[in-house]
Protein backbone atom coordinates (compact mmCIF):
# COMPACT_ATOMS: atom_id res chain seq x y z
CA UNK A 1 0.00 0.00 0.00
CA UNK A 2 1.54 3.28 -1.13
CA UNK A 3 1.17 6.03 1.45
CA UNK A 4 1.91 9.75 1.35
CA UNK A 5 2.11 11.57 4.67
CA UNK A 6 2.07 15.37 4.47
CA UNK A 7 2.93 17.83 7.21
CA UNK A 8 3.78 21.48 7.72
CA UNK A 9 0.62 23.35 6.84
CA UNK A 10 -0.90 26.02 9.04
CA UNK A 11 -1.82 29.67 9.44
CA UNK A 12 0.73 32.32 8.56
CA UNK A 13 0.67 36.07 8.04
CA UNK A 14 1.30 37.59 4.61
CA UNK A 15 5.01 37.73 3.92
CA UNK A 16 5.66 34.75 6.16
CA UNK A 17 7.08 31.31 5.40
CA UNK A 18 6.07 27.69 5.73
CA UNK A 19 7.75 24.43 4.85
CA UNK A 20 5.68 21.47 3.72
CA UNK A 21 6.97 17.91 3.87
CA UNK A 22 5.73 14.71 2.28
CA UNK A 23 7.02 11.22 2.99
CA UNK A 24 6.30 8.47 0.48
CA UNK A 25 6.35 4.80 1.37
CA UNK A 26 5.19 1.57 -0.18
CA UNK A 27 6.00 -1.10 -2.74
CA UNK A 28 7.01 1.07 -5.68
CA UNK A 29 10.04 0.27 -7.80
CA UNK A 30 10.83 3.65 -9.32
CA UNK A 31 9.71 7.06 -8.15
CA UNK A 32 9.63 9.16 -11.32
CA UNK A 33 8.59 12.46 -9.87
CA UNK A 34 7.26 14.11 -6.74
CA UNK A 35 5.09 17.18 -6.87
CA UNK A 36 2.92 19.59 -4.94
CA UNK A 37 -0.50 20.68 -6.15
CA UNK A 38 -2.95 23.02 -4.50
CA UNK A 39 -6.66 23.65 -4.62
CA UNK A 40 -8.26 26.85 -3.40
CA UNK A 41 -11.99 27.08 -2.65
CA UNK A 42 -13.99 27.23 -5.85
CA UNK A 43 -10.95 26.65 -8.04
CA UNK A 44 -9.45 23.70 -9.86
CA UNK A 45 -6.46 21.84 -8.51
CA UNK A 46 -3.27 23.26 -9.98
CA UNK A 47 0.36 22.21 -10.14
CA UNK A 48 2.59 24.24 -7.81
CA UNK A 49 5.95 22.54 -8.30
CA UNK A 50 7.38 19.24 -9.54
CA UNK A 51 10.78 17.63 -9.13
CA UNK A 52 12.33 14.70 -10.98
CA UNK A 53 15.71 13.58 -12.25
CA UNK A 54 15.16 15.97 -15.15
CA UNK A 55 14.91 18.97 -12.86
CA UNK A 56 12.22 21.17 -11.39
CA UNK A 57 9.35 23.21 -12.69
CA UNK A 58 7.08 25.73 -11.01
CA UNK A 59 3.83 27.52 -11.56
CA UNK A 60 4.47 31.09 -12.69
CA UNK A 61 2.65 32.41 -9.63
CA UNK A 62 5.18 30.88 -7.22
CA UNK A 63 8.46 31.27 -9.12
CA UNK A 64 11.05 33.01 -7.00
CA UNK A 65 9.07 32.43 -3.80
CA UNK A 66 8.70 28.64 -3.51
CA UNK A 67 11.42 26.00 -3.69
CA UNK A 68 10.84 22.28 -4.10
CA UNK A 69 13.50 19.83 -2.98
CA UNK A 70 13.82 16.12 -2.51
CA UNK A 71 15.60 13.60 -0.31
CA UNK A 72 15.99 10.75 -2.79
CA UNK A 73 17.30 8.22 -0.26
CA UNK A 74 14.32 8.76 2.05
CA UNK A 75 11.61 9.39 -0.57
CA UNK A 76 10.84 12.78 0.93
CA UNK A 77 9.81 15.95 -0.85
CA UNK A 78 9.73 19.43 0.61
CA UNK A 79 8.15 22.69 -0.44
CA UNK A 80 9.71 25.79 1.08
CA UNK A 81 7.25 28.64 0.72
CA UNK A 82 8.49 32.19 1.31
CA UNK A 83 6.85 35.58 0.90
CA UNK A 84 3.44 33.96 1.21
CA UNK A 85 0.43 35.85 -0.08
CA UNK A 86 -3.28 35.49 0.71
CA UNK A 87 -3.68 34.07 -2.80
CA UNK A 88 -1.56 31.09 -1.74
CA UNK A 89 -4.30 29.97 0.65
CA UNK A 90 -5.33 26.47 -0.40
CA UNK A 91 -5.14 22.82 0.44
CA UNK A 92 -1.77 21.54 -0.70
CA UNK A 93 -1.52 17.97 -1.97
CA UNK A 94 1.54 15.80 -2.40
CA UNK A 95 1.64 13.79 -5.63
CA UNK A 96 3.94 11.04 -6.86
CA UNK A 97 4.25 9.07 -10.09
CA UNK A 98 5.80 5.64 -9.67
CA UNK A 99 6.30 2.27 -11.25
CA UNK A 100 5.19 -0.88 -9.47
CA UNK A 101 5.35 -4.60 -10.09
CA UNK A 102 1.97 -6.35 -10.40
CA UNK A 103 2.68 -10.04 -10.80
CA UNK A 104 4.91 -10.13 -13.89
CA UNK A 105 3.78 -6.73 -15.14
CA UNK A 106 5.39 -3.39 -14.52
CA UNK A 107 2.81 -0.64 -14.19
CA UNK A 108 2.91 3.11 -13.70
CA UNK A 109 0.71 4.68 -11.08
CA UNK A 110 -0.10 8.06 -9.59
CA UNK A 111 -0.85 8.63 -5.92
CA UNK A 112 -2.11 11.58 -3.90
CA UNK A 113 -1.79 12.60 -0.30
CA UNK A 114 -4.79 13.72 1.76
CA UNK A 115 -3.72 17.34 1.70
CA UNK A 116 -2.61 19.92 4.22
CA UNK A 117 -4.26 23.30 4.71
CA UNK A 118 -2.23 26.47 4.19
CA UNK A 119 -3.91 29.71 5.20
CA UNK A 120 -2.28 33.09 4.64
CA UNK A 121 -4.10 35.79 6.53
CA UNK A 122 -3.48 38.70 8.85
Amino acid sequence: QVQLVESGGGLVQPGGSLRLSCAASGPFVTLYHMAWYRQAPGKQRELVARISDAGTNYADSVKGRFTISRDVARDLVYLQMNHLEPEDTAIYYCNIYVSMIDGFTRTTNEFWGRGTQVTVSS
